[in-house]
């Protein structure tokens, strides 16, 4: 009887398609990241000064125990402040998936080795999102696939003519 419920309860959560979790993925790994580049910038292409003063003085990458300065500051500093506002918008949208998680999770494994105490609580989970993401790209409900249906019958009328 109990088994035969839970047999049941997992084939109606099963039903649950696809699209729903990964659209899910999408925008919770987005959230954080967009958050965190909003603080980034003071007004169109301005480095807010905190973003400034971050990557210039505070931050460091934690390798092999040593303590190393940004190579770059500002332009690590740009980079990461368009990647967190550019990369979250793709992601939402399910537009080129694939790539923004893989910028997601490069950006995850510098933020990893500039903050090693993040791992359990932050990182780990924004590189487990990132990787479903890269493998499952963006799903059903996706500028990718939208994309992806249109483009479809060029190639056919391309191989028809053939």
């Amino acid at each position: 009887m109990i088994a035969r419920m839970l047999a049941e309860a997992d084939r109606l959560i099963a039903r649950l398609p696809a699209a729903v979790p990964l659209l899910a993925l999408r925008v919770a790994l987005a959230i954080p990241f967009w958050r965190s580049g909003l603080t980034k910038w003071e007004g169109p292409f301005a480095l807010s000064a905190g973003a400034r003063y971050l990557f210039e003085q505070e931050f460091r990458l934690h390798i092999f125990g040593q303590a190393i300065a940004y190579p770059a500051p500002l332009l690590m500093a740009y980079l990461a402040a368009i990647g967190e506002i550019v990369l979250p918008i793709l992601l939402v949208l399910g537009l080129a998936t694939r790539l923004s998680a893989l910028g997601i999770l490069a950006m995850t494994i510098i933020i990893q080795l500039t903050i090693p105490d993040g791992w359990v609580n932050f990182h780990l989970p924004w590189a487990a999102m990132a990787l479903a993401l890269m493998r499952f790209g963006g799903g059903t409900l996706s500028a990718d696939t939208l994309f992806a249906r249109y483009q479809r019958p060029a190639v056919h009328d391309k191989a028809a003519r053939a």
